[in-house]
């Protein structure tokens, strides 16, 4: 017999998409205390899960061990003797349709979400757009755990404990004399991304008040961030210099999170801090705003003087007359807006 409280989660990527689950697992946990869950997921996700118990997490490999069809069979072996009582597909991609056909066909009960890929074209389309607010994405995973059996309410959610401020940069901060602003200036694709030139003149202005600590990943973003860190006192870039483990303990420790529409807003707002996003080509609209931030706290381009806006999901799509459309926000307004949220 399957046990009735164990459940297999499904999301391979992207960070800001498997960090919109975190809030959903806490509810999860504490309307259901005896649950288990087991989340199969890429490696770089998994320090996202630390704070829970009875939680298993089992990586994928989709270079090697899991590639092709083979892989998955084999994933699917891996997995097919625990008794799950619902697999949840959080993902809804080829390879997450192809496994749960696996376990749909040894009788294992999988509800997959609802992406609302439709609704999002009509909403993203140049011309006849339908200009109206989609099912936010963290509504679309609730939902799929409400036709597994195990409804939850997002109003019921606690955030968890203040993570011990981290070891690696307590010798640079052991005193909280001014308040801490987090700066993510990074996204996947330049249509989220807000000009450097113009964040380099937020971050002039900001860190003359408060301390200014710099998120990013990767050479490029690394090495850009310790410029600016180079330039101003009261900059710390945490690129390369802290582990991500590290990061996300620090996040709680913030006064505010400037973040683009990416990873980093959602990672900061699953502590309960306050995050200021700045949108450009995409809207709060699609559905991925950080969790539990009022609509205040989000800066958008005026879509009277650019109509196409949302111009895709993921930002990837600029539009001709678009290039320029992020310089339309200035740093006199992020600069203002940020100041009255922090203050």
């Amino acid at each position: 017999m399957k046990n009735p409280h164990h459940l297999l989660l499904i999301r391979f990527s992207a960070l800001g998409d498997v960090a919109i689950l975190v809030p959903v697992i806490r509810c999860l946990y504490q309307t259901y205390p005896g649950l288990t869950i087991t989340f199969l997921g890429r490696p770089f996700t998994k320090s996202l899960f630390r704070e829970f118990e009875n939680f298993n997490f089992h990586p994928v490999d989709f270079g090697a061990k899991h590639k092709g069809i083979k892989g998955l069979w084999r994933l699917f072996k891996e997995l097919k003797n625990i008794p799950f009582s619902g697999i949840a597909d959080l993902h809804s991609v080829l390879r997450t349709h192809l496994l749960s056909l696996f376990f749909k066909l040894t009788f294992f009960k999988v509800k997959k979400i609802d992406k609302g890929r439709r609704e999002k074209r009509l909403l993203t389309r140049s011309s006849n757009k339908k200009f109206q607010p989609l099912t936010p994405t963290i509504y679309r995973y609730t939902d799929v755990f409400r036709k597994l059996g195990f409804p939850v309410e997002l109003d019921a959610h606690e955030f968890s404990f203040k993570r011990e401020f981290p070891k690696s940069i307590q010798t640079h901060f052991e005193v909280k004399n001014k308040k801490w602003i987090g700066i993510a200036p990074f996204a996947s694709f330049e249509g989220k991304m807000y000009p450097l030139d113009q964040m380099q003149q937020v971050i002039a202005s900001l860190e003359k008040e408060f301390q200014i600590f710099l998120f990013g990943a990767g050479a490029i973003e690394k090495d850009r961030l310790e410029i600016w860190e180079r330039s101003y006192e009261n900059v710390y870039s945490t690129a390369g210099r802290i582990s991500f483990e590290d990061q996300l303990d620090l996040m709680p420790h913030l006064d505010l999170m400037i973040s683009m529409d990416s990873a980093n807003g959602h990672l900061a707002a699953n502590y309960g801090t306050p995050v200021l996003t700045l949108w450009g080509l995409t809207h709060p609209f699609c559905g991925f705003s950080p969790f539990n931030q009022p609509v205040t706290n989000a800066l958008l381009l005026d879509r009277k003087k650019y109509p196409k806006i949302p111009t895709s999901v993921f930002g990837n799509k600029i539009p001709k007359g678009y290039e320029e459309a992020f310089r339309s926000l200035t740093p006199l307004t992020v600069i203002e807006k940020t100041l009255e949220i922090i203050k």
